[in-house]
């Protein structure tokens, strides 16, 4: 019965994440024969591969906002929020096929996003323009994405890796990033922070912003049953964030609660999607 529900649950996670076409997909990217950007040993494949993408990319999501034209190419032209799941799924198709496809996948892949960035272009409600393949845009996406992703498995990783290994998982994400038109992106975890930092005077919470961050914490498109389970992995979230970025966004710390009831939830989470997605042991 217990090998039932995990199938169960962890084939209902897969379809969320994968959609229709994850199976297929899967088989593809890890079976077919050829060369790879990133062999089995690197971080990279550790993090991208661990549960804690779920609370990560959460906080990806959140810290990317605040960004006023990053924001404004996402509410203008992503349709996040009337296809939410579709978006979810085209992007962890793109990091699962980067990190573990063929690198002739990759590379296909990468094109395709970069043809798609290339004609997202339009200007703010203030009226400055933006272009999604602005390579000083992309560096921002890039470094909130590979901070909150590292941060994520450091705190719920299975396995978290150690100083050299994050800064090896930093170093990976940039191979990516520059594929993508990232320029000079960064390669340790020291000059992640200094890029993030060097951000800073560029960010504030626009109504957009806002907007999305009550989307993503109070009106996810799910059955009433699985809400709090969702709103379990997005409080933690929360907590990734750093507390310039929560002050922005009006999230404030609540040190009690968090230590005592919201680390060990995601904790929880976290083991919980593990057990569900890896296959039980054949006997």
């Amino acid at each position: 019965m217990l090998t039932g529900v995990r199938e169960q649950l962890g084939q209902a996670l897969f379809r969320r994440v994968a959609g229709p076409s994850g199976p297929a997909t899967r088989a593809r990217i890890h079976h077919t024969p050829g060369p790879r950007w990133f062999g089995p040993d690197r971080p990279i494949r550790t993090v991208h591969g661990d549960a804690s993408m779920f609370i990560g990319g959460l906080t990806a999501l959140l810290l990317q906002s605040l960004h006023p034209l990053a924001m404004a190419a996402v509410a203008g032209h992503s349709g996040f929020r009337g296809d939410p799941w579709g978006r979810l799924q085209r992007t962890s198709t793109f990091l699962a096929v980067t990190t573990y496809g063929t690198a002739a996948d990759a590379q296909q892949a990468v094109d395709h996003v970069r043809g798609i960035h290339e004609r997202i272009r339009g200007t703010t409600a203030g009226g400055v323009p933006y272009h999604a393949a602005d390579p000083h845009l992309l560096g921002w996406v890039h470094a909130a994405e590979a901070d909150s992703f590292l941060r994520a498995h450091e705190r719920y990783g299975a396995r978290p890796l150690d100083a050299a290994g994050y800064d090896a998982y930093v170093a990976d994400t940039a191979r990516v990033a520059e594929a993508l038109g990232v320029v000079d992106p960064p390669r340790d975890r020291r000059e992640l922070a200094e890029r993030l930092a060097a951000y800073r005077p560029e960010l504030r919470a626009t109504p957009e912003a806002r907007a999305a961050a009550r989307f993503l914490l109070f009106q996810p498109p799910l059955p009433l049953v699985v809400r709090p389970f969702y709103g379990g992995l997005v409080a933690n979230a929360v907590t990734l964030l750093p507390s310039w970025a929560r002050g922005m966004l009006w999230l404030p710390r609540v040190p009690v609660v968090e230590d005592l009831a919201v680390r060990p939830t995601g904790r929880a989470l976290t083991r919980t999607i593990r057990w569900a997605m890896t296959p039980p042991r054949q006997a």
